[in-house]
């Protein structure tokens, strides 16, 4: 999938346009986790995105790292 496909899913679903890639980002994950994307397809976004500037939200970041600690 292109990301201009993806723009237009987008669209489509949310009725307006995306604001930026972040939001982008958050509809591929949300795409892929109710299986409307491959593993492939997602990371093919995903590393789109990411090199247009996406990126997860720092939480996700500290979460792992409190799992880390709270498990060790």
């Amino acid at each position: 999938m292109k990301l201009e496909e993806l723009i237009q899913q987008f669209r489509q679903f949310k009725q307006t346009k995306p604001q930026d890639v972040n939001e982008l980002l958050d509809f591929i994950q949300r795409s892929y986790i109710y299986g409307e994307l491959t593993i492939s397809q997602y990371r093919q976004l995903f590393k789109e995105l990411s090199e247009r500037g996406a990126e997860k939200p720092i939480y996700f970041s500290e979460i792992g790292m409190f799992n880390s600690k709270l498990f060790s």
